[in-house]
């Protein structure tokens, strides 16, 4: 704190915000908000004024600057701007709200459809590289995010006993579990790797790759959502009703435990979410699942052979 400025005369926003990302432990969530940080940083000045920062400006700037993003990117810069100022005005560096002219957007409406067990059958048995294999079987079998998937190192993993550790969104850690068919494919992937991320692209990192995402003993980083979603949405363009998303498997994998009697506790440490509102949404029973209920359960239906 010694190389602050005074709040009298103003703290340096550069000096500001490095001390608000310093409060932040979790390095993916710290990545997050330098992502809004640093360009306030570059557009308003490193020795900008925090307490200077006008409500108008601000709200220009973050408009022209992620007002053309998508909903869920919007609500996330505004959502770490917002975590800032709070800390700013905690250390009496700010007194206003320079960001009382933005408002969260609403959340679109989710329309991501929770695929039919034979579907999700279909996509695992498609012919792939061992690493897409292994990403998908996990992803379902987990139902943990893909963002959280992709960032396991292969220390985190516990093979012996089919789980990991991962960092949920907020930073929280948490377990994650899977299968056989993750189980099986696991140990080809890894080819006895014991360092580096699980999950590598196909090419050697570029030089400007931080050092924690690229694997020491192959020299390849760690593999993109962006490139992961492009891939899986390759791969099951032919299905029916296809390409997917991968955040499809997730989906699909919380509906059928639901269907499969999976209790409230359960469904919410599958998903990771800490409120049962929020899991409400992947815990509805599906179409087929509703008529599979529905015919087991009919009085009048005749009797099968193995009922007494």
């Amino acid at each position: 704190m010694g190389t602050l400025q005074t709040p009298a005369s103003g703290v340096r926003l550069a000096d500001a915000s490095k001390v608000f990302l310093g409060t932040i432990s979790v390095a993916n969530t710290r990545r997050g908000y330098a992502v809004v940080l640093d360009r306030l940083v570059r557009d308003f000045g490193a020795d900008g004024n925090v307490a200077l920062l006008d409500p108008d400006r601000v709200a220009g700037w973050f408009t022209f600057v992620w007002g053309g993003a998508a909903t869920t990117t919007f609500n996330v810069r505004l959502a770490s701007l917002r975590s800032a100022c709070g800390y700013w005005r905690d250390q009496g560096w700010l007194t206003g709200d320079p960001l009382v002219r933005l408002r969260a957007r609403p959340a679109p409406p989710d329309t991501s459809k929770a695929l039919s067990r034979q579907r999700v059958a279909d996509i695992l048995g498609l012919v792939a590289p061992p690493r897409e294999r292994v990403l998908w079987h996990m992803l379902y079998e987990s139902s943990a995010r893909a963002e959280e998937v992709l960032m396991l190192d292969v220390p985190d993993l516990d093979a012996a006993n089919r789980c990991a550790v991962v960092t949920r969104k907020g930073g929280a850690r948490d377990v994650i579990a899977w299968q056989t068919g993750t189980a099986r494919l696991l140990p080809r992937l890894l080819a006895g790797r014991r360092t580096g991320p699980v999950f590598l692209t196909d090419r050697r990192a570029k030089p400007s790759v931080a050092l924690v995402d690229v694997d020491p003993t192959t020299g390849r980083a760690r593999l993109s959502y962006r490139r992961a979603a492009e891939l899986f949405e390759t791969h099951t363009t032919g299905l029916d009703d296809g390409p997917y998303t991968l955040h499809q498997l997730r989906h699909s994998r919380l509906t059928h435990a639901a269907e499969d009697g999976a209790s409230t506790p359960i469904l919410m440490k599958l998903s990771g979410h800490t409120s049962v509102r929020s899991l409400a949404k992947y815990a509805r029973i599906s179409d087929e699942g509703f008529v599979k209920w529905q015919a087991e359960n009919d009085p009048a239906a005749r009797r099968r052979p193995d009922r007494r």
